[in-house]
């Protein structure tokens, strides 16, 4: 089976000069749900920021068969939806319906398709009844569900996501960690929640200092507490 997200050899500098990527090798089969955990500066975002051309460095970087950067960045946004930390950097419209119908009318769907897209959007995430809502007077969680919906509504094959349940209180963070349970993208969500990692995801890559330090079974490497301590984790 062909790797749905594939980088081999990533490396980035930012202006600066700090080397935030040193060789990231990693590759995620279609349907695989992958934790990507790390201490800060580990280059876990920057590592993200790739995967849809927003950032471009040394290496290889295929999303669904396509090489990021080699005239396919459309279609490659088109199968593999970003997730921001900040769900305010991704809500910018006047209403939950006109941000989730956003991407959809941008790649030219019809008023019939678009309004389709964004209903079964907001259903999945479970804010079908908000399309009138004002996005910037929602709630915490409220905007990380319309912001993953302002993703499917593209029908991704891969949804990636910063820090999901980063500022949520415990029933939004409950109903979060729901919603990426029963989505059937494959996934790969950068998190510092190691309880939810430890729930949802088999499959654990640890980066730091812009290397892979680990790849394998997450209950395997939950249970290394030296190892988590070592690259600036807790268990």
């Amino acid at each position: 089976m062909h790797p749905t997200l594939e980088v081999r050899g990533l490396r980035f500098r930012y202006p600066d000069g700090y080397p935030a990527l040193n060789g990231v090798d990693l590759s995620v089969a279609p349907g695989e749900k992958v934790a990507l955990v790390g201490p800060n500066g580990a280059g876990k975002s920057t590592l993200l920021l790739h995967l849809n051309g927003i950032l471009h460095g040394e290496g290889e970087v295929r999303v669904a068969g396509l090489t990021v950067g080699d005239g396919h960045l459309g279609k490659v946004r088109a199968a593999l939806g970003l997730v921001f930390q900040d769900a305010d950097d991704q809500l910018f419209s006047p209403t939950v319906f006109e941000d989730v119908a956003f991407g959809p009318l941008y790649a030219g769907l019809t008023q019939e398709q678009v309004e389709r897209r964004v209903a079964a959007a907001l259903q999945a995430v479970g804010m079908q009844d908000a399309g009138g809502r004002v996005s910037h007077h929602l709630s915490g969680g409220e905007k990380k569900r319309v912001a993953i919906a302002t993703v499917l509504a593209m029908e991704p094959e891969i949804l990636v996501l910063d820090e999901p349940t980063a500022g949520l209180d415990p029933r939004a963070r409950r109903g979060l960690i729901r919603l990426l349970d029963d989505l059937p993208q494959t996934m790969l969500v950068s998190t510092h929640d190691l309880r939810m990692v430890a729930e949802l995801f088999p499959r654990t890559v640890v980066l730091d200092q812009g290397r892979v330090v680990a790849d394998g079974p997450t209950s395997r490497l939950l249970a290394d507490t030296p190892f988590l301590a070592e690259h600036g984790l807790e268990a």
